[in-house]
């Protein structure tokens, strides 16, 4: 059933890759010829300033009162950040009862990954190479935030993020395109549902487009894509989350090439609205559109309300410049009202496909049983276990509980019931929290010592005379370090990526007892840990794994569930490396295990013969290249072969090979298919992401299967700035990381 599923999956993405060859679609998310004459009825009977208080969303937590004037008189389309369903239901009441049209609100919130319920953050879902899993959280997500009457969420993030020290890299799937677009197909469909009703969220995708290539990892900062970029690296995740049916799409707070994407026509209304055919409702960022004039892009709220609209935006996000400034506009001429027209349908057709005009209130006494339902939990668990990368193992995991009656545990993180839920978990509750030390003592009575070393991650201590005594009685000590969730998300960018404070001095002081040492990393980021990888046996990387993750590391801890995460980025030995991914392009001098620093003779003259693109006191290679993870099992590939040696472009490829489980311990591989084209009209990476699954195997069993992968899929968009796949040669690897397997060869006519 696996091949089944991404097979369907690999079908799909190319009608991403060859999308710009095909027809515009007439709808995106799903409206039909009823649900339009709706939209034009009601549409046909609202004022100008009914129709501009559509386009205005504002952050309205608070009293209700305040807002009530503007309802009456339609003067606000959204209203986001306010979670009482008792607050919403009035909110909807004065919409629907008290305004001349009764147009109810569109109500949203920030639910990134997990309403109460939380899950890892997105990076640490990527981690899990489980579209399907991925998507059942996010069902989990809206089934919560809808039963509170949240109906839109500012989520998915599809930001291509390829810089670890940007702190929002926390909220997406990391570094690869073809990866980015598949968990963003999953989540639009958790959380809208694949048919929408009451429980339909409706999915925001964000943000367009290029905000993680923010020049130095710096939040809010410059970007500088090509075209050519855009359209072969940061715009195909977008694209398919439009093919899924995402209802909202969000521009983001960057300038690419001096243009702010608010303003930015080409992405906006080239792109999106004319070659994909969208005709959801685009909003901005926070204030992205007053933030224009900070960048330099507009002189007022006057002018950049006018190039926003011009853009194709539809709903401005806390910036009033709409509201303000939109029938001023259409007076004097500047702005047709036709333009507003077209915006207001986009937001119409929304509200109508959720249904809010028929059921605009939330059943206030029923809300509550669906928080932390025990399958909420479970699949919260599951992709807290599925996220947990192995980096190291020396033979110290899986821990035996039979042997073990003395634990140590100790580390910041080892019982941070906040920081554990990660950034963008508002509605996370600390009680509701398990956390490692709490997961282990339930497990352990009496057996478990806790000894924290250090409060908080940034603490600096010179002794850790407490822990040592405690470590030299141990049997084990189990070290949880990392990062707190503040230290992540928006606006919390690092130029240094190692451990802060004194967590490495704590790993090196547990280490130097003699004890076996296990550490668990939790954070939002890849972290720099290559310095701390001797001072620990085994070395397991939760990013920040939400609600559940004190079970499901602990399970992991003590061997109930084999690691089965992989890298969903490039993790580097120092920070000097960012950005270092694996898809790069080669280059007219490629690395060779040249001559390091310390190998260079003193007396070495000056020269640039031999000489390849490396840092001479790094080398080329990353401490953990991308899809990368241990298991405590072993896998083997075997027999490699395709079904032919040259294909044709609407042929599909077929790879045959045999996996097998060579260890003792049931578990499961993530299988990885790579590609790279040899020659083309402009240089290609070296290697491409093309397929991915899961393969659960037992230990012993060996599987013959079977990948398929569309030769459409090699598509990109050349010199010539045409999508398509171009003649020649190409390799392609199976294997279990980016950076392992044998090459095989075949050609495309």
């Amino acid at each position: 059933m696996k091949h089944i599923r991404n097979l369907t999956l690999a079908t799909a993405i190319c009608s991403v890759l060859l999308s710009c060859q095909e027809k515009k679609a007439e709808s995106t998310i799903g409206a039909d010829a009823a649900v339009e004459a709706r939209v034009e009825q009601i549409l046909s009977q609202m004022t100008l300033a009914e129709k501009i208080g559509q386009m205005n969303q504002v952050s309205a937590g608070g009293d209700v009162a305040i807002y009530a004037d503007a309802l009456r008189k339609g003067q606000i389309g959204s209203i986001l950040n306010e979670v009482d369903p008792v607050k919403i239901n009035e909110y909807q009441r004065i919409c629907m009862e008290e305004s001349r049209l009764g147009i109810p609100l569109l109500v949203a919130r920030d639910v990134i990954h997990g309403y109460h319920t939380v899950f890892p953050i997105p990076l640490g879902l990527a981690a899990t190479f489980d579209p399907a899993l991925v998507e059942e959280g996010a069902r989990v997500a809206a089934l919560e935030a809808t039963a509170q009457g949240i109906r839109w969420t500012f989520s998915p993030m599809l930001d291509i993020a390829r810089d670890p020290r940007w702190g929002r890299i926390a909220e997406g799937s990391g570094e690869d395109t073809f990866l980015d677009a598949r968990m963003a197909e999953a989540m639009v469909h958790g959380y809208q549902g694949r048919e929408a009703d009451t429980t339909s969220m409706a999915a925001c995708i964000k943000h367009f487009v290029g905000y993680g290539a923010a020049e130095g990892g710096r939040d809010y900062n410059s970007t500088f894509l090509t075209e050519r970029q855009l359209r072969n690296v940061y715009l195909p995740p977008f694209e398919a989350a439009v093919k899924a049916g995402a209802m909202t799409l969000m521009t983001s707070f960057n300038d690419n090439d001096g243009v702010p994407s608010t303003g930015n026509t080409f992405v906006v209304k080239d792109v999106l609205r004319g070659e994909w055919g969208f005709d959801g409702l685009v909003v901005t960022d926070w204030n992205s559109m007053g933030e224009m004039i900070a960048h330099g892009f507009g002189v007022d709220r006057k002018d950049v309300a006018e190039k926003a609209l011009e853009a194709g935006v539809d709903m401005d996000m806390m910036t009033y410049g709409f509201l303000s400034h939109l029938e001023e506009l259409v007076r004097s001429g500047a702005v047709k009202e036709s333009a507003i027209n077209q915006a207001v349908r986009n937001i119409l057709r929304v509200k109508v496909l959720l249904g809010l005009f028929e059921h605009p209130y939330v059943d206030v006494t029923a809300g509550d049983a669906v928080q932390y339902a025990p399958e909420h939990l479970a699949a919260a668990q599951k992709s807290a276990e599925e996220s947990a990368i192995l980096l190291k193992n020396d033979g110290v995991l899986p821990l035996n509980p039979a042997s073990v009656r003395n634990i140590l545990v100790t580390g910041p993180m080892a019982d941070a019931p906040h920081d554990q839920l990660g950034t963008w978990a508002f509605d996370g509750q600390k009680n509701h929290t398990v956390t490692p030390l709490a997961a282990l003592q339930a497990r352990f009575p009496g057996k478990v010592t806790y000894v924290p070393g250090l409060t908080y991650s940034r603490e600096k201590r010179e002794r850790f005379d407490d822990v040592m005594a405690a470590a030299r009685r141990a049997d084990v000590v189990l070290v949880f370090l990392g990062e707190e969730a503040i230290l992540s998300g928006e606006a919390h960018s690092l130029a240094d990526l190692n451990l802060k404070g004194s967590q490495s001095e704590l790993l090196a002081a547990v280490k130097s007892a003699g004890k076996p040492v296990v550490a668990t990393v939790m954070a939002g980021r890849p972290l720099t840990i290559e310095r701390d990888l001797p001072n620990c046996g085994a070395l397991l990387y939760a990013f920040h794994p939400g609600t559940m993750g004190g079970p499901a590391l602990a399970n992991i801890l003590f061997g109930d569930v084999n690691p089965s995460g992989k890298t969903p980025i490039t993790f580097l030995r120092t920070v000097g490396q960012a950005p270092l991914y694996y898809s790069h392009n080669m280059t007219g001098r490629p690395y060779n295990n040249e001559t390091l620093l310390d190998e260079i003779p003193a007396e070495a003259g000056q020269t640039s013969l031999g000489n390849t693109s490396y840092y001479l006191d790094y080398g080329a290679y990353p401490l953990f290249p991308f899809g990368y993870g241990l298991s405590y099992t072993s896998f083997s590939y075997s027999g490699v072969s395709l079904d032919r040696e040259v294909y044709g472009k609407d042929d599909v490829i077929t790879v045959s090979f045999s996996l097998a489980n060579t260890g003792q311990y049931e578990g499961e591989e993530v299988v990885q298919v790579y590609v790279r084209d040899l020659v083309g009209s402009i240089t290609r990476p070296v290697k491409e992401l093309k397929h991915f699954e899961r393969v659960a195997l037992r230990p012993g069993e060996r599987r013959s299967l079977q990948v398929q992968i569309p030769v459409c899929s090699l598509a990109f968009v050349g010199l010539d700035g045409i999508k398509k796949v171009e003649p020649g040669e190409f390799q392609l690897w199976v294997a279990g990381d980016s950076a392992s397997g044998d090459p095989l060869s075949f050609k495309v006519q």
